[in-house]
């Protein structure tokens, strides 16, 4: 067409024409002009073949300083950053513009594909089904989940199998640790069906961190006889080399994506318990897992089959329960029933919960506590199982050491501090212990913390009289039971009759 330039598909497509046509129907057919046919029969190059190739527009701002100073500094440290450079190149040169930064980062990108040094080069891999199994903890803090108004402080442990991608989380309350792993290993082994023959984890330095000798190489062991127990082959990828892990570090993100999008659709972060919250990530790996259905079924042939029971995933402790009314278990204090006193007691540490035994009686669960931020001890107390002492002694309430961690729910806590600035502290002790009671005689938690919350916005205080008479129990609703006793003769009667069969 007249005013433009013709391109190379055009002549191509003229040249052809022309082994057929006359020059007139072929310039035609290829969309130029006859004086550009005849031009191009005179000069039978491509287009591109004559552009001359584009020079430097303006002068180089970096030829008195790129070879001379730039190059020795990416020869003596290869790893440095661009910026860093530029900086540098500023203070020494307060004349360089700023817009050439542009132009340096170009430059070195060049010098370091021509000149720099290799890299390190991923080898992707054939995954064989059934043969590897990886594991790894991934931070949540950045999605702000919350349990009944509270930000849960959690990470999550990731199993998933490097062939089919069959993936397991399990919610972690504390850090990486040989009993976090271990609980969220089993419990993925169960759900899945079967073992693969190979377990590959990280190099567990946040597990081993702080830790002695004598402590770590125990750790060593006992994930050692883990593997061993579900016949694993334990192996770990380097240290600092995340892409040895790669089968699980990218799914980390993939995962996080998919749990962020899940909440924004749900249009809430907060959950009324932590088994909504499990039950809720179980939702969204179920889906996963469903897209995927027909390779893990596959791979689900290729497993070795599950032991028959599984085994440990705690630690053990021997706790002795002291006259406070509780014991000291990792640097957190929990309250126990008063009977237990005196008593030495066999702990079972979960990653969430402690649960006790009495000889071989279970005796109580107890949710497990973790110390402060700062390094100071945690409690973990439950109102209940000191309340009969606080009545007899009400005033021990104003210096309580776990005070702050005994109200059950915020209004208790309001209340108290409304009380002493009413109040004496005297008569503020002894009112917030009988609001404790009626909460636990009556069974009443919930229910009269919601009344206690409408009295301080009221500003004023309980009245106890009615808070009793309120949650009395009805007299009128209560069953009558009666017991019919079997007479005796009716047994004597089925004696008899078997030592008849017996003879």
């Amino acid at each position: 067409m007249p005013g433009r330039h013709i391109n190379d598909h055009q002549m191509r497509l003229y040249m052809k024409s022309r082994l057929t046509e006359k020059k007139p129907a072929a310039a035609a057919q290829a969309a130029m002009s006859l004086k550009t046919a005849y031009r191009i029969e005179g000069d039978p190059r491509l287009p591109s073949q004559k552009a001359a190739p584009r020079g430097r527009r303006r002068p180089d701002p970096l030829i008195a300083i790129f070879d001379s100073e730039i190059v020795p500094m990416l020869e003596s440290a290869p790893s440095m950053r661009v910026i860093a450079i530029f900086e540098e190149m500023r203070r020494r040169h307060p004349e360089l513009p700023e817009c050439v930064r542009r132009t340096m980062e170009r430059r070195i990108r060049q010098w370091r594909a021509l000149k720099g040094q290799d890299r390190d080069v991923i080898f992707r891999q054939v995954q064989e089904p059934g043969r590897m199994g990886l594991s790894d903890f991934t931070e949540m803090g950045d999605l702000a989940v919350r349990i009944m108004g509270v930000e849960l402080d959690h990470r999550l442990y990731h199993f998933r199998l490097a062939c089919s991608g069959f993936e397991h989380v399990h919610v972690i309350l504390g850090g990486e640790s040989y009993v976090a792993l271990a609980e969220g290993l089993q419990n993925a082994l169960w759900a899945l069906g079967g073992v693969p023959r190979e377990h590959r984890s990280d190099s567990l330095s946040a597990a081993f961190h702080n830790l002695d000798r004598e402590a770590r190489e125990d750790l060593t062991q006992r994930y050692d006889a883990l593997c061993a127990h579900y016949h694993m082959e334990p192996t770990r990828n380097n240290r600092g080399v995340a892409h040895e892990n790669g089968a699980i570090e990218s799914p980390h993100g993939h995962l996080k994506h998919a749990i962020r999008d899940a909440l924004l659709m749900r249009g809430a972060t907060d959950f009324e318990d932590l088994t909504d919250y499990r039950s809720f990530l179980d939702e969204i790996i179920g889906r996963k897992n469903a897209r995927n259905r027909q390779r893990i079924d596959a791979e689900r042939a290729m497993l070795q089959p599950l032991p028959d029971t599984r085994t440990a995933d705690y630690e053990q402790a021997t706790v002795y329960v002291t006259t406070s009314g509780g014991f000291v278990l990792k640097n957190v204090f929990y309250t126990v029933p008063s009977r237990l006193i005196r008593h030495r007691l066999r702990a079972r540490v979960f990653d969430d919960r402690v649960e006790l035994f009495l000889g071989g009686s279970r005796v109580l669960s107890l949710v497990r506590g973790r110390r402060g931020r700062d390094g100071k001890r945690g409690h973990v107390i439950d109102y209940r199982h000191v309340i009969h002492a606080l009545r007899r002694k009400p005033m021990a309430l104003l210096n309580l050491v776990y005070r702050d961690q005994l109200w059950p729910r915020q209004a208790y806590r309001d209340m108290f501090d409304h009380l002493c600035d009413r109040v004496s502290e005297r008569g503020a002790c002894k009112l917030m212990v009988e609001l404790l009671s009626i909460a636990h005689d009556r069974a009443c938690e919930t229910q009269l913390s919601i009344l206690l919350s409408e009295d301080l916005a009221a500003d004023r205080l309980p009245d106890l009289k009615a808070l009793r008479t309120r949650f009395a129990p009805d007299l009128a609703s209560l069953p009558e039971v009666t017991v019919h006793l079997t007479s005796l003769t009716l047994y004597e009667a089925l004696n008899d009759s078997y030592v008849g069969e017996a003879a």
